[in-house]
């Protein structure tokens, strides 16, 4: 069986990690059955997992040690500390569950740090572009952790007199700007394409196409394509007025960290929407105006007018779309760490207590 380049790379990498999670359960089982006092040896490679989020290896210690999610490192940083340093989300769900998570959320590292600090940190990010969407990405990790967390120890401090909202705004504070500097350039940019269109349709809208009669009624009113011309003006019109209010709320924006988190892309992603929906329309009243003048001379030239009319929208769709689909998939896509809180956490211990 003959692969190409690409998918024998993919099927390469997906058989040395198999093999890789096939070797760890064979370590931890050979540990607990010849010398079980030194599985602790192991932590290394276990946090070392948690760090690179391959959460296949984690789930081999924690079935094999019961203890393992007591491993910590020399600043007293356990599994669940390197899950939210490093924004792992998958190792994190997959530990999330267990009956000593709520023991594990109020324990403090040599810092006085509890998890909820450690979240607060900033944590450069590939995998996020822009800044805007990594404060967005930083904000849902402190809010899900928050929310885990007894409310004790949302006001508890470390050994810098500092609580968990106070290490979150000083580590972040660079990041806002950055995030408010490129949310004003992009809706500064975006505003001034709207403003054009708007200029343009409204013009048109006392220009009708073929003209008018002596009582200033336009001479192919009733023609179906002076219809489509009227209708798409108006969609054109009111979705680019739409799209500058949109970015006119984000320039005016007081830019507080809350507002990165659904705030501002909401109104972003509301902005490119109507813009390219003014865009498509626009380019729809253009092709039915050229229609209308142009039907009875040149009737072959339309469709290769009309083709010409199509890459505009389509190289702003192009452009656009990855940043929209990020931006939409961050702001309403699935929860970054499985739902529940803390009260949910301990009924779920006392629950296995009593059984």
């Amino acid at each position: 069986m003959h692969l190409s380049p690409g998918i024998k790379g993919i099927h390469d990498q997906k058989l040395t990690h198999m093999r890789t999670v096939e070797i760890v359960r064979i370590i931890c089982e050979g540990v607990v059955w010849t010398n079980f006092q030194n599985s602790a040896q192991l932590s290394v490679a276990m946090l070392a997992a948690a760090i690179l989020g391959i959460p296949e290896v984690v789930n081999e210690f924690i079935m094999a040690y019961d203890s393992s999610s007591n491993w910590s490192n020399q600043d007293g940083h356990t599994i669940f500390d390197h899950a939210v340093l490093y924004r792992r989300e998958k190792v994190f769900n997959l530990i999330q569950g267990v009956n000593f998570t709520t023991f594990l959320f109020s324990s403090r590292d040599k810092a006085g740090n509890n998890i909820l600090h450690l979240a607060g940190r900033l944590v450069p990010s590939s995998e996020v572009a822009g800044a805007a969407l990594q404060m967005q990405r930083e904000l849902q990790w402190f809010k899900a952790i928050e929310n885990l967390v007894h409310p004790f120890f949302r006001e508890a401090t470390n050994d810098l007199k500092q609580t968990p909202r106070e290490v979150f705004t000083e580590e972040h504070k660079e990041l806002v700007k950055e995030g408010e500097k490129w949310l004003k350039e992009t809706a500064s940019s975006c505003s001034v394409v709207a403003a054009l269109i708007i200029t343009v349709v409204f013009a048109a809208v006392f220009t009708a196409p073929g003209g008018s009669d002596g009582r200033g009624m336009p001479n192919f009113l009733h023609d179906q394509s002076f219809m489509i011309f009227a209708i798409s003006d108006m969609l054109a019109l009111f979705s680019s007025i739409t799209s500058v209010l949109m970015f006119l709320g984000i320039l005016t924006s007081r830019y507080a960290e809350e507002d990165f988190l659904v705030s501002l892309p909401k109104k972003l992603i509301i902005g490119l929407i109507t813009l390219f929906f003014s865009i498509a329309s626009m380019m729809v009243a253009f092709g039915a105006t050229v229609h209308i003048s142009l039907s009875h001379k040149w009737n072959s030239v339309i469709i290769p007018i009309a083709l010409v009319g199509c890459v505009p929208i389509t190289l702003f769709a192009l452009l656009q779309f990855p940043l929209l689909l990020d931006m939409y998939s961050s702001t309403y896509g699935r929860s970054i760490i499985i739902e529940s809180s803390w009260r949910e956490l301990t009924s779920c211990q006392i629950v296995a207590k009593g059984n």
